[in-house]
């Protein structure tokens, strides 16, 4: 059996061995949180001590986190929550937010990031927009700060869905965002936790009502465990700063070099926007995705065609016919996403697959 080399971070990470220690640690933390004896209050301990790096994590105040089952409880809560009325979002959001019904999409322009005109014609419509910071298939950075400054202005409030971007883009990127939801699993933590920030005097009604738990607006009693893992995976994250990124964007670099050599023709999705610097979302004229990935998948390569929250379906990505990527070359669309673990053999055992498929390709064709 080939090594298996997993490059599908932006789907979920392995767990960090940090988080996996503090997880362990926690399942030995017998108290309820909401105790008042000892064992309560060292379970509360666990959950306030990852409150506050989850916090920094995006320039929160600890106060403004509330933890959730993950990023789609996050948006769910948001989206029903907030004020009513119509919704704004890009058109490349996540299903979690665009399915909602009240939720009405915003063109993306070539480039994949929001078309800003077309928003600004329509910011009288809507009390609430949703823009992620940064697309999960694609990697484009989107102009958060540009947009809500737009929002103030026009005495709207904006949801920033930071799944992609929290751990890898500056916290200060969700300085102007009144709510701001992301996950766990994506920075190394472990799945079925996430948050939601909720700033100072923005309104929202909780989804699952009960108890008293994290100020009343998500009832039931915390997972201490995934939580103290969620801090342990964030505190980690902190800690790597900006080097990190600098490191995956070199890898990533050197990944699109290759494959550019190998097929001169390669589409690179996103290639003229800011994006982040582990992303690589990629077709190869005449690989159709799930081909591609059954063949990388038996040389032990774990790659994407595109999100994953899709029953595990391949399917053409509504993020790049957003972007007005012709369906053929959409329909062959691959994600490669690096992350904590990634080392420079993954990606060149990526590029040597790559160039084994190209040359069938050639065969037949010859």
């Amino acid at each position: 059996m080939p090594t298996e080399r997993y490059l599908d971070y932006n789907a979920t990470a392995p767990l960090r061995p940090e988080a996996r220690a503090a997880m362990v640690s926690a399942l030995d933390c017998d108290g309820n949180a909401s105790s008042v004896h000892r064992a309560g209050r060292a379970a509360r301990a666990l959950i306030e001590e990852a409150r506050e790096a989850v916090a920094e994590l995006v320039g929160a105040h600890p106060a403004e986190v509330i933890f959730t089952s993950g990023a789609t409880e996050a948006n769910a809560t948001l989206l029903q929550g907030s004020p009513e009325g119509p919704r704004l979002a890009s058109a490349g959001e996540h299903d979690s937010v665009l399915a909602v019904p009240a939720v009405e999409p915003v063109a993306l322009r070539p480039d994949g990031r929001i078309d800003r005109e077309a928003l600004e014609a329509r910011l009288s419509e809507a009390p609430l927009v949703s823009l992620m910071a940064a697309n999960n298939e694609t990697g484009v950075v989107q102009p958060i700060a540009e947009v809500g400054a737009m929002l103030r202005a026009a005495g709207g409030r904006m949801h920033c869905d930071a799944v992609q971007g929290a751990g890898r883009l500056d916290k200060e990127t969700w300085a102007g965002a009144d709510y701001i939801s992301f996950s766990a699993h994506k920075l190394g933590g472990p799945k079925g936790v996430g948050a939601l920030v909720v700033r100072d005097e923005a309104p929202l009604k909780p989804l699952i009502r009960g108890g008293g738990q994290e100020r009343r607006l998500r009832a039931g009693t915390e997972n201490v465990a995934a939580i103290a893992g969620f801090g342990a995976a964030a505190t980690a994250v902190l800690r790597e700063g900006t080097h990190e990124q600098a490191r995956l964007a070199a890898l990533r670099d050197r990944f699109e070099a290759g494959l550019r050599d190998l097929q001169p023709a390669v589409v690179i999705h996103g290639a003229q926007a800011p994006r982040l610097a582990n992303t690589c979302c990629f077709s190869l004229p005449g690989q159709r995705a799930e081909t591609l990935l059954i063949s990388l998948d038996l040389a032990g390569l774990c790659l994407s065609s595109g999100s994953a929250c899709s029953s595990g379906k391949v399917q053409q990505s509504h993020v790049l016919l957003a972007m007005g990527v012709a369906p053929e070359v959409a329909a062959g669309a691959l994600r490669l996403s690096l992350g904590w673990a990634s080392v420079a053999e993954d990606v060149e055992a990526c590029l040597h697959a790559l160039a084994q498929v190209i040359e069938k390709q050639k065969r037949r064709v010859a």
